[in-house]
């Protein structure tokens, strides 16, 4: 193995994932800022197939922040109930529409601060919006980022803010977004939490988690 965290070691990884999943991109699905907004407020602790299976019929109805802003959270709970967590999402959901509305003309803001700022979003949704929506350089940290990339060593850390830190570090500004895809499917598809295909993975030479393995394989098979 190269030099652990080395600059080198990094371009390898990113090399290597984006010719695993040059089309990687969001699953979610979404056509506007405003939908955008909503599909990733809603995913959640929620799978993206049942997000859009529910915004299917929800972006039918509702159209822009207006249409979301002039109804009750009461109203809106039982059209994303499947989302799970749907008292809070229609709570937050109504209350960003409101404050879109009263603060910034009626248009989901393309500044990172200010969509910060909105009830419900915090730096995940902000910056996945911020990405996809108006293509600024940010990178997500999920589930999926935060373990995949502690276990290939491209970050060192224990909460999602110091991975995401750690990540802007590592990773070139202009492919910040991008590796947030490539790091979502290499979870998805290889580096699963409980059982990852590791035997499967062709970053197995590059990964500190596979290197770790194989030692504690070495070790336990010559202690007994």
């Amino acid at each position: 193995m190269t030099q652990i965290n080395s600059a080198e070691r990094n371009a390898e990884i990113l090399a290597e994932l984006r010719r695993l999943y040059p089309d990687a991109g969001p699953e979610l699905h979404f056509t506007n800022p405003f939908e955008t907004l909503v599909a990733t407020m809603l995913s959640a602790q929620c799978t993206d197939k049942r997000v859009n299976l529910v915004t299917q019929k929800l972006f039918a109805r509702y159209k822009c922040p207006k249409d979301l802003a002039a109804i009750t959270p009461e109203e809106l709970e039982p059209q994303i109930r499947e989302c799970g967590l749907y008292h809070n999402k229609a709570k937050n959901i109504v209350a960003a529409c409101r404050m879109i509305c009263e603060k910034f003309g009626g248009e989901v803001p393309c500044d990172w601060d200010a969509l910060n700022s909105l009830p419900g979003v915090g730096r995940k949704t902000a910056n996945v919006v911020y990405a996809n929506a108006f293509h600024g350089d940010a990178i997500a940290v999920d589930t999926h980022v935060f373990r995949v990339s502690n276990r290939l060593g491209l970050a060192h850390a224990k909460d999602v803010e110091k991975t995401e830190a750690q990540l802007m570090q590592a990773i070139p500004k202009a492919e910040w977004s991008r590796a947030h895809h490539y790091l979502i499917f290499h979870g998805r598809r290889v580096c699963s939490a409980r059982a990852p295909k590791c035997a499967q993975c062709t970053l197995r030479s590059l990964c500190e988690y596979c290197a770790a393995q194989e030692a504690a394989e070495k070790k336990e098979g010559s202690a007994t």
